[in-house]
């Protein structure tokens, strides 16, 4: 969406309201062409497994007893998530998407909708394409019911005819977009076991930024973050989802997309401006250390002895 649509992204199309809707057809049936390659040519003799990993937010919907407001927060997650999913675990696009993308194109006038369709036989060839599903995962929304006029330029975001809110109460202690809300977290995590047959899933991102860097290396904020995350990951595996591993988001400061070096994920600091480019440790390493020694949340008397 910001490569093909908005062009915010390499490589820098403005192809509104079809562009970013083509790329992901080409992704889905490239994947899925990978998967076979493995599944028929190296499984046998190598028994190793392929996935895609997708990146999703949650979506809540405003008020939990509105049937608009529970059908928007759907919607988004749908258009998220499920735009990539369902045609790999369930053979198809989303029939909201279908139905949403197709009515909005028909009443521009077009001939055919703006979202691709799948052959029969592509559906059968996309349908289980994966051994596995990561999941990326930063942050969570509020949805609520918004119908965008005929009139706007189409586009992937106001196909979706939702509306995405915050509460000015979640902590933000990186960028604008990231919010700390770790339930959201749990019921994603749900949401995928529900839809797509309980997958085997790892966590192949989850982390903060922090936008102001702290001299001391204290980010208390990203000890915080990573224990509601983890502890609502530890409540989905109680819930039954079939959560394999957890990859913390990450570890080292890097390169972040257009924001370059101005937003850190890193559990360990880099000075960019040294030309030999020295780590040091954040107050979280330790934390994610003693994690990852218990497997979990330790006690601290395990952790001193």
């Amino acid at each position: 969406e910001k490569g093909y649509e908005t062009g915010e992204h390499a490589p820098g199309l403005k192809l509104g309201g079809c562009g970013a809707y083509k790329a992901a057809h080409h992704i889905i049936k490239t994947h899925a062409k990978v998967w076979h390659s493995y599944n028929n040519t190296w499984r046998r003799e190598q028994r190793g497994m392929v996935g895609i990993s997708l990146t999703s937010s949650w979506g809540e919907p405003v008020d939990p007893h509105s049937q608009t407001d529970r059908d928007a927060a759907e919607r988004y997650i749908q258009f998220h998530l499920g735009w990539f999913a369902n045609p790999i675990y369930r053979g198809d696009y989303p029939e909201v998407m279908k139905n949403y993308v197709g009515r909005k194109s028909a009443q521009q006038g077009l001939g055919t909708s703006r979202l691709p369709t799948f052959s029969v036989q592509e559906k059968t060839y996309i349908k289980g394409t994966s051994d596995f599903l990561g999941i990326g995962h930063f942050t969570t929304r509020y949805v609520l019911q918004k119908n965008f006029p005929l009139l706007q330029v189409s586009s992937y975001h106001t196909d979706r005819d939702l509306a995405e809110l915050v509460d000015p109460n979640w902590p933000a202690p990186g960028p604008k977009w990231l919010y700390s809300v770790p339930w959201g977290f749990r019921r994603l995590l749900n949401f995928i076991k529900t839809q797509y047959g309980n997958p085997l899933i790892y966590v192949t991102e989850n982390g903060v930024s922090e936008t102001v860097q702290c001299p001391q290396l204290c980010d208390e904020w990203r000890i915080q973050y990573l224990k509601g995350y983890i502890n609502e990951i530890l409540k989905a595996l109680n819930d039954g989802v079939n959560v394999k591993g957890y990859t913390a988001w990450s570890l080292l400061d890097k390169f972040e997309w257009n924001k370059g070096f101005s937003e850190r994920f890193g559990l360990y600091h880099i000075d960019f401006k040294n030309k030999n480019k020295p780590r040091y440790p954040k107050a979280s390493v330790d934390y994610y250390k003693k994690i990852i020694s218990a497997n979990g949340f330790p006690n601290p008397r395990e952790v001193m002895s």
